[in-house]
């Protein structure tokens, strides 16, 4: 594994990463079910594109958790290897696409079916793992699983949210998340160069629109050639 990785070149890892971002989560799901190698691989490429990122999200949301009731529960949607999970004292359910050999404690599952009871945990995550075309489920499913009041803390690369050719903005994001029965917990901070960060509350037990929610599609993420 670890020869492989260091092959991995810079073409494939940007091959890798928009097919998961232009997926739904069942392909994507299959996907690493067929290679799951090559899952390994992208994780070790992502991790050698954001180890230049002056912060990372990862150590903003273990920073927050750390001012947060140790005895909350986290849910961790898309941990690639769990680092979350080892840094903060609250019991966190990790989920990914793949249980890597490194964190065991990972559930392979899709994004938008997680093995969770209804609200059951105080704060969902999402760092930098918004990755399929139907991320909105995920963003559901972490609303089923999420307690009145819970917190739901997401990361994400603002270059996906430019606006352009009818891709998402941050505030119509948050809109399609107010929709779901969110409130922002504040505005969203987006004092990073790299990404952005939003926190919102959980404020209905159903979501608030009675119609699908039109979630505005995001752009794949692009990383520079390293």
């Amino acid at each position: 594994m670890n020869k492989m990785r260091a092959k991995l070149s810079g073409g494939q890892f940007r091959m890798l990463n928009e097919r998961l971002y232009t997926t739904t989560g069942d392909e994507g799901l299959a996907l690493v079910k067929d290679s799951p190698e090559l899952f390994e691989a992208y994780h070790a490429g992502f991790r050698s594109q954001v180890e230049s990122w002056p912060t990372k999200p990862v150590d903003v949301i273990a920073g927050a958790l750390k001012k947060s009731p140790k005895s909350w529960v986290v849910a961790d949607f898309g941990c690639g290897d769990a680092e979350l999970g080892r840094v903060i004292e609250q019991k966190c359910h990790s989920f990914d696409l793949q249980t890597p050999e490194c964190a065991p404690e990972v559930i392979a599952c899709n994004m938008s079916d997680v093995p969770l009871g209804d609200a059951s945990v105080d704060c969902a995550v999402f760092s930098l793992s918004l990755m399929g075309t139907d991320y909105g489920s995920f963003l559901e499913e972490a609303h089923r699983v999420l307690k009145p009041g819970g917190l739901l803390w997401i990361a994400e690369v603002r270059s996906r949210f430019d606006g352009k050719n009818g891709a998402a903005t941050v505030s119509s994001f948050v809109a399609a998340l107010g929709a779901l029965g969110f409130r922002l917990g504040r505005d969203p901070d987006e004092r990073n160069t790299m990404f952005f960060t939003v926190e919102l509350l959980k404020t209905f037990a159903t979501p608030r629109a009675s119609a699908p929610i039109r979630w505005p599609p995001l752009k794949a993420c692009s990383y520079k050639r390293r």
